[in-house]
């Protein structure tokens, strides 16, 4: 993985971070301008009423708006 995609990768992991979704079985891969997100995305235990399929939809719009990203894909299955 080249030094950027490592940069990016990170970058995009802590604005997922800053989302009311629990993430930790979400991979993140930035390579070459296309992010690959893949994994479980669930509702935080403080959060429960939090509406998944919106906050992915948001999620995958910040991505796209990065300077950085070409491409977006979305692997990831929502579970409350």
């Amino acid at each position: 993985m080249a030094v950027e995609d490592a940069h990016f990768t990170r970058t995009i992991q802590r604005e997922l971070g800053r989302r009311y979704v629990d993430a930790s079985l979400v991979d993140v891969r930035v390579m070459h301008g296309i992010c690959y997100v893949r994994g479980t995305m669930r509702c935080l235990r403080s959060h429960p009423n939090v509406d998944l399929t919106k906050e992915s939809e948001t999620i995958r719009k910040m991505i796209r708006q990065k300077g950085f990203i070409r491409e977006v894909i979305w692997e990831v299955d929502l579970r409350n």
